[in-house]
């Protein structure tokens, strides 16, 4: 008889894992970190544990996208004051704000609860070539 393994949250390993950006697709790039995020490429899955791993993203200024998204695809953003949405198209968010870039397509991917800010937590983004993350010695993911 098998018997599935739920583990608890004292039970967890959790490795680092260190992702190259340069010339990837953005959604490809997000959907691979998220399962990592999650903890979806382990044996020992827990839907309802972080049984997932760190991510450091290097290089987020040189991620690219597929099509015609320069101008079509906005993020928007709203203040909750009258008049207060903001707009920013993916080529000024690309060209100003790699970073955050990639971090929302990272957590659109995530759930959207307490679990899944938790999971963000473990998301490190960086913009170019170097990190201060060499002490946990992370895995290179291809």
């Amino acid at each position: 008889m098998r018997q599935t393994t739920m583990l608890k949250p004292a039970e967890v390993k959790k490795d680092w894992y260190v992702v190259d950006a340069s010339g990837k697709t953005l959604g490809r790039l997000a959907t691979q970190c998220a399962a990592i995020l999650r903890g979806k490429h382990k044996p020992s899955y827990t839907p309802n544990v972080d049984c997932g791993d760190y991510v450091i993203i290097t290089n987020a200024a040189k991620v690219v996208y597929s099509g015609d998204q320069e101008n079509k695809k906005i993020y928007y953003h709203h203040s909750m004051f009258p008049g207060g949405l903001k707009a920013r198209s993916i080529g000024k968010m690309k060209r100003e704000y790699p970073v955050e870039l990639v971090e929302k397509a990272v957590q659109g991917m995530l759930p959207h609860n307490k679990l899944g800010d938790r999971m963000r937590t473990h998301l490190y983004v960086y913009e170019g070539a170097e990190h201060p993350h060499t002490a946990q010695k992370p895995i290179e993911l291809k």
